[in-house]
């Protein structure tokens, strides 16, 4: 892998999670309650579902 795919795979993830993060942030409270999510929680649920 090439330093260039993985500085864009980095950037990439960081997107993914800063968009999933914001998301989950702005959601419904019925709609985060239903799905048994704390919008509180949005960087660790963010962080695990993109980097792992």
């Amino acid at each position: 892998m090439t330093v260039l795919n993985t500085v864009r795979n980095a950037v990439q993830k960081r997107a993914a999670y800063i968009r999933l993060k914001r998301d989950i942030q702005t959601m419904p409270l019925d709609t985060a309650i239903d799905l048994g999510l704390f919008r509180e929680d949005a960087a660790k649920i963010a962080g695990k579902a993109v980097y792992g």
